[in-house]
């Protein structure tokens, strides 16, 4: 028997990841840097909110949240991407979710329609490679995914002008993810701009996945909320996310927030109704003190950069090539990322995720990750130094075998970056 679900089991890259590593026993203690989870603890200053809210984990919570949390994470938009006034009303265009992962799986339930488009099966556009929600979220919406590809001959972005035509004129959504999921790459105002004209000539909402927008190295990443304001026609067909997952380390929490197009946050509102979890009130009263706190948020990014720096040292230019804009994962061209993560696994007790496992193969039938491992630099300094000086032992054993072969077959040795 199968269904339009069976897919999902075949884009789930941990599924994968179990299987391939199944009966391998690990060379030494092992470190986690396939989940991209992170490790810090949230700050201090929310317990007492946890605390003092003790008595509302007994009742059901509302799926709009609380006025104060909607006017916190409002005020946090316009703070952080210098939004005009006026532009979201906390009340219509700002819904609070179960962090990002559930709302970025129902986007696509509330804006895939029933039947054709354009004669055809609906298309879910995006990434590829691909945060794997994004395209199991397709198949349960009934849609086609269509694959773009987002490779280092394009910055890790997808090339907007090279969207088939066909696939546009069948699109009924798409997924923005900046900075990117794996590779880090930060989108800038000019492209956001693009896609939201895109959309709007095509008749296709868009989810921009900003969930990693506070995680960079250098310069904050733009917003498509900012890229809207720019262009001046509202937010009609744009839904951005945002989540204290990654930003405050509070993964936990299961806390973000959806804020754009308020007919698709209605539409939205109702699946969780119907099927999702709101967030509990307790948790809601913690959130809205996180949203209005940048001090936890600046320590953890020098944590992450500090992490980024380690990785230059300890693995060298020649497999840190690009570091990435944003993010805090490496996005590492090992050759071959599923022998690559077998051998980590195996010789030091590093558990990485294979890059084909978040991808699919395209029109040339070649997997765009497959020669590559994405490694989450999550944890505190004394482990991340741990796993990176394993890690390269193990990447320098695979590279002088490589070089070898290359050497004996006549052709110069490789490793990318």
């Amino acid at each position: 028997m199968t269904d339009r679900l069976d897919p999902l089991l075949r884009f789930h890259p941990f599924t994968r990841l179990n299987g391939l590593l199944q009966g391998i026993e690990p060379g030494e203690k092992p470190i986690l840097f396939s989940l991209g989870e992170p490790q810090q603890t949230p700050p201090a200053f929310i317990r007492p909110l946890l605390d003092r809210n003790l008595a509302d984990w007994g009742r059901y919570p509302p799926t709009g949240g609380t006025p104060a949390f909607r006017a916190a994470a409002a005020a946090w938009l316009e703070r952080r991407y210098g939004l005009p006034a006026g532009l979201l009303d906390p009340e219509r265009h700002l819904l609070p979710t179960a962090g990002s992962r559930q709302a970025l799986f129902l986007i696509a339930l509330a804006t895939v329609p029933e039947g054709t488009r354009a004669g055809g099966r609906p298309v879910v556009l995006m990434p590829n490679p691909f945060y794997h929600v994004y395209a199991g979220a397709a198949a349960a919406a009934g849609a086609e995914p269509v694959f773009l590809p987002a490779t280092a001959a394009n910055g890790f972005l997808p090339e907007i002008d090279a969207i088939p035509k066909e696939a546009l004129a069948r699109a009924a959504f798409a997924y923005v993810c900046s900075p990117a999921n794996p590779q880090g790459a930060v989108a800038d105002p000019d492209y956001l701009k693009r896609w939201i004209a895109l959309g709007r000539k095509h008749g296709f909402a868009i989810g921009f996945d900003e969930c990693y927008a506070e995680i960079y190295r250098r310069q904050a990443p733009p917003g498509a909320l900012a890229a809207a304001a720019a262009i001046g026609e509202g937010l009609e067909g744009i839904v951005c996310f945002h989540s204290l997952s990654k930003r405050s380390g509070g993964a936990g929490l299961r806390s973000g927030f959806i804020a754009g197009d308020e007919k698709i946050l209605r539409r939205v509102a109702q699946l969780v109704n119907y099927g999702g979890v709101a967030v509990p009130l307790p948790i809601i009263a913690a959130s809205t003190a996180l949203w209005q706190d940048e001090a936890h948020v600046a320590a953890n990014r020098a944590a992450y950069n500090e992490n980024f720096a380690l990785a230059r040292r300890l693995l060298g230019n020649r497999l840190v090539a690009t570091e990435p804009a944003g993010g805090f994962f490496l996005w590492l061209d090992v050759g071959d990322g599923e022998a690559a993560a077998r051998r980590l696994w195996a010789e030091a007790g590093l558990k990485v995720l294979p890059g084909g496992y978040m991808a699919q193969p395209g029109a040339d039938g070649r997997n765009p990750g497959a020669a590559y491992i994405r490694v989450a630099l999550v944890h505190d300094r004394a482990v991340t130094a741990d796993g990176l000086t394993r890690m390269g032992r193990v990447l320098q054993s695979i590279a002088l075998e490589a070089g070898g072969k290359a050497r004996t077959a006549g052709a110069a040795p490789a490793i990318g970056g």
